[in-house]
């Protein structure tokens, strides 16, 4: 099955990144495909490089990065709401690349399900 991923929330004030997170890793690691992760609202700070968790915690932006490398997973941050909260390419996290909504509409037209998280 082809699933995609909506993440709505940061990594550090909600449940749902580390949610997405393990969902996405166990349906690669099951065989389902998911093509695109698609962050939006303040779900785009999955993906600010800048972020440094304490050493006892875990690091979602980097988890994700390294998820997306070995697994082919576009992670994709909406423009407006990473412009809102001050985001630019230069913060970015490797692996993650700004676009817009369209890339959102793609990808539910090219998956079977599109799973979303957070409010």
């Amino acid at each position: 099955m082809k699933f995609g991923v909506m993440v709505n929330e940061g990594p550090f004030t909600h449940q749902a990144s580390d949610t997405a997170y393990r969902f996405t890793k166990a349906a690669v690691e099951g065989g389902h495909q998911v093509p695109r992760v698609f962050f939006y609202f303040d779900g785009v700070n999955n993906g600010n490089k800048l972020s440094e968790p304490q050493a006892d915690d875990r690091n979602l932006v980097k988890l994700w990065g390294e998820l997306a490398a070995a697994h082919g997973i576009d992670l994709v941050i909406c423009v407006a709401a990473a412009l809102r909260r001050g985001m630019k390419d230069e913060i970015l996290a490797e692996g993650f690349r700004i676009s817009g909504l369209g890339q959102l509409v793609e990808l539910g037209l090219a998956t079977d399900r599109t799973v979303v998280f957070g409010d």
